[in-house]
């Protein structure tokens, strides 16, 4: 607080009609800002230029090869989503200027193809334009940041942020040859670890045990289940009417896909116990202890203030701050515990003030890790589990974790104020977004305003 009033300070030296004129005698003074001392709330309220959040939506997420979503195409899991965001808010899909979709495995412009058809399919005139964006494991929540940096810096007021992943249409592969150059690079050869030897690496190197990693995905299932027979998801997703073909008779069965379908509400740690080793003989990364292989996507429609404002429409949340750092290729699933501090740091917090945290469970490993590092309170981290049960659709995971964070702030009330997403990303990176939500900066941001008015009033008085 005290930071925020030095800042009023300073403003109000700049702004005083004569610098002969004596302190104490100034009609403006500096006060305490009930908003707290948020460097980044601040900046926003005093200027309405706050990019905020009215819809996010996104599919179940379904199990690669086996689930609901095995014979969908891409496009058609795509446009579901972004359809909803035109019903259910009744925006002119015209005013829309721009649809970025993150997206990984996919050859690039047969990707970007395909989310122009979604765009198509869901209504929005051709003078939309539709973009991709890859940055592996963050790219659902790299679109969303684009889109809201897109938005501050002018470019369009309205804008959507998406992800979309069929592991199932295109599952993880290298093609093509490697440049022999790597081997003279340690860090540049390192981008090439599977996975799930830099799960093994972060395990042996941090000390995180089997039994940890293994009670982690146990908890995942069970607040995952919890919160699919509670209706908690309920909000967030949206059916998707499709067709699922039988291996063995060829026979095709119209669907509607609504439910995720990779959580295992009776897991336990006998269980998971059971499982081999999938990437060293005497590791600990299993299939129980890893993310779920998925297709799905997400959509968030983003905008102004002023617009949403003018538009009458309720703000889910507000995008505070984003962060993307790089790390050791060889460790990648640490880069939550360097991106989130850089984050919260920009938006002028500290860890403890942030209510909810969505931190994507690549592996048990890192996510354990990455906890412990932080030293963040296991209550406030994925309270409807994380990708060990839901699934991880790399492209889409990012939207998933913004639909999934801001409905619960949304259910949780006043009670919950900020909320981070993030993860580790592939080649050793690590990304995360800070939210607010929406309710709460627009009771605070108009309680600034009146403390201001009545400040005004009284000295003019």
């Amino acid at each position: 607080m005290e930071k925020a009033i030095n800042r009023q300070k300073v403003l109000l030296h700049h702004l005083r009609p004569s610098s002969s004129l004596p302190t104490h005698d100034s009609p403006l003074s500096a006060s305490a800002c009930s908003a707290g001392d948020s460097a980044a709330y601040q900046r926003t309220s005093v200027f309405g230029d706050d990019v905020v959040i009215v819809a996010a939506y996104r599919t179940a997420l379904c199990k690669s090869k086996r689930g609901g979503f095995k014979d969908t195409h891409p496009d058609d899991l795509l446009a579901p989503v972004l359809k909803a965001l035109i019903e259910k808010t009744n925006i002119n899909p015209s005013e829309v200027g721009d649809i970025v979709v993150g997206s990984v495995l996919a050859p690039g412009s047969q990707r970007a193809s395909e989310c122009r058809m979604a765009a198509f399919y869901a209504g929005f005139p051709e003078i939309v334009p539709v973009r991709t964006v890859n940055r592996q494991c963050s790219s659902g929540l790299q679109a969303v940041a684009d889109v809201a940096a897109a938005i501050r810096a002018g470019f369009y007021d309205i804008g959507i942020g998406a992800g979309l992943e069929s592991m199932t249409v295109n599952p993880m592969a290298w093609e093509g040859s490697v440049n022999p150059k790597v081997k003279m690079f340690e860090q540049a050869q390192n981008c090439l670890l599977p996975m799930g030897i830099t799960s093994e690496n972060v395990a042996h190197r941090f000390g995180v045990t089997r039994e940890q990693q293994d009670q982690a995905a146990v908890e995942s299932h069970r607040k995952a289940a919890a919160a699919t027979a509670s209706g908690r998801f309920k909000d967030e997703i949206i059916p998707v009417s499709t067709k699922v073909v039988d291996p063995k008779t060829g026979e095709e069965k119209s669907v509607t896909i609504s439910v995720d379908d990779g959580i295992r509400p009776n897991a336990s740690l006998a269980d998971l116990a059971k499982l081999k080793p999938v990437f060293k003989k005497d590791g600990s990364t299993t299939a129980g202890n890893a993310s779920q292989v998925s297709d799905g996507a997400g959509a968030i429609l983003l905008m102004k203030r002023s617009v949403a404002m003018k538009k009458g429409l309720p703000i889910l949340g507000v995008f505070r701050t984003f962060a993307a750092v790089g790390v050791d290729p060889a460790i990648m699933g640490i880069g939550p515990a360097v991106a989130i501090p850089a984050a919260v740091k920009a938006a002028g917090l500290e860890l403890n003030d942030i209510d909810l945290f969505e931190i994507n469970e690549a592996f048990a490993s890192q996510f354990v890790y990455c906890r412990n590092k932080l030293e963040l309170d296991p209550e406030k981290i994925n309270v409807n589990g994380g990708a060990m049960a839901i699934g991880h659709p790399l492209g889409a995971t990012g939207a998933r974790c913004v639909a999934t964070l801001l409905h619960e702030m949304k259910r949780r009330g006043k009670d919950c104020r900020f909320g981070v997403i993030s993860m580790c990303i592939g080649t050793g990176m690590g990304a995360a977004a800070v939210f607010e939500r929406g309710d709460v900066a627009d009771e605070l941001c108009n309680a600034r305003k009146v403390d201001n008015h009545n400040l005004l009033s009284k000295d003019v008085l």
